[in-house]
């Protein structure tokens, strides 16, 4: 996805968040500070793609301020409201059972996003409203074909805490007789999903694990591994979650490759790229 004009603001304001986390040397945030903002003046243009952006911005905070994971007990707290809100998630899907009940929690849990929502944003109450909305976008009958005709789906995690919700609906795929590949961060960025987050809810139980092999904002092609590479080109279809990987994907050639992007539209120009309404669910097929 190319960037939008609102873009920069928001580049910025999870620069100083990142910042505020990353340390309490206010003299490291203004030099650092002033390193970002030359990132985004020297590559914010509209051609420019806004994951590759976001990366350069979040490595330079870790580099910067020797901080590895500067969200490292904001993962921890979306774990717990994940499982907080689990059991409720859980009625829901097993009430109504279909596939697109799954699908609707896999977004649901999408929300659990501070990176894109602010550290502010109550995620409980946020969640439990978007298990009760329907799809602005719905494609899962055309994702539930491709499940009948697929062998092999490569799942591209989120957030932490997403992936309580992710491993809800990894077991329904099973149903289609399909093997499932999951693929993490390899690195700590924001509050992505890595392997360690992974294994701390059973993932494994339920999927393969692999990692993208970097710590990009979504998927940049050019920056993953060979190993991811050869993972993607292999699947029989993809299935992405959230705004991260939907930027990236839309920046690739994904040739005839049965691709999907489950997320929330939790920001005006995602939402305005897809033609949708903020806060909106959207199934979608590239």
């Amino acid at each position: 996805m190319k960037v939008h004009y609102e873009c920069a603001a928001c580049f910025l304001r999870q620069a100083r968040e990142a910042l505020d986390l990353a340390t309490d040397d206010d003299s490291l945030k203004m030099d650092v500070t002033e390193k970002v903002t030359k990132i985004v003046c020297r590559n914010f243009h509209p051609s420019a793609a806004s994951n590759v952006i976001g990366t350069e911005i979040h490595r330079t905070i870790k580099r910067e301020t020797k901080n590895s994971d500067p969200y490292s007990y904001q993962r921890d707290l979306c774990n717990e409201i994940a499982m907080k809100i689990l059991p409720k998630v859980q009625k829901i899907v097993e009430d109504k059972d279909g596939l697109e009940s799954y699908l609707k929690a896999a977004i649901a849990g999408n929300i659990i996003d501070f990176g894109a929502m602010g550290l502010d944003a109550d995620m409980e109450s946020i969640v439990t409203h978007a298990m009760n909305k329907g799809f602005a976008v719905n494609d899962s009958k055309k994702l539930e074909e491709e499940l009948k005709r697929a062998k092999t789906v490569l799942y591209l995690a989120d957030n932490i805490g997403e992936i309580v919700f992710d491993k809800l609906l990894i077991k329904k795929l099973h149903e289609y007789d399909v093997d499932v590949t999951v693929a993490l961060k390899e690195n700590p960025i924001l509050n992505d999903a890595c392997m360690e987050d992974a294994l701390k809810i059973g993932l494994d139980e339920v999927a393969e694990l692999t990692t993208t092999g970097t710590d990009s904002v979504g998927v940049i092609y050019s920056d993953v591994s060979p190993q991811f590479r050869k993972a993607f080109d292999a699947a029989d279809m993809v299935i992405a979650k959230g705004l991260g990987n939907y930027e990236g994907l839309g920046e690739m050639d994904l040739g005839d490759k049965p691709v999907f992007s489950l997320l929330n539209a939790k920001c005006d120009p995602v939402a305005r790229e897809i033609g949708v309404k903020k806060g909106d669910n959207v199934v979608l097929k590239f």
